[in-house]
């Protein structure tokens, strides 16, 4: 995770020719001795893990929200949709009775 540049740090390389850098001798002591990054407080893991230092530098995206636009629809136009949506109530449910008597009817 950290940044080494030439001429810096060392390299270990294991039997199974697998390689790895290290920064100090701190850092390859303690990968010899098998401890976890994880839990030691110095190191660039264990500050991801528990999100150290990272409030100044990332701010949260700000999202455009979507917003709301009104379409007409197969057989009603916008207008129709509006003159609709204006009537009152008992307007309403005066229509849908007389709807529904029609239908009785045939």
């Amino acid at each position: 995770g950290f940044k080494i540049y030439p001429g810096h740090g060392m390299r270990y390389v294991r039997t199974d020719n697998r390689t790895f850098f290290f920064v100090s001798s701190k850092c390859e002591a303690s990968f010899q001795m098998r401890r976890n990054p994880r839990k030691l407080n110095w190191t660039q893991l264990y500050r991801r893990l528990h999100k150290k230092g990272t409030t100044e530098e990332v701010q949260k995206k700000r999202r455009t929200r979507a917003t709301k636009t009104q379409r007409a629809i197969v057989g009603a136009s916008l207008d129709v949709i509006k003159q609709k949506r204006s009537q009152k109530p008992e307007q309403r449910a005066a229509a849908r009775e007389a709807a529904l008597r029609e239908i009785k009817e045939r």
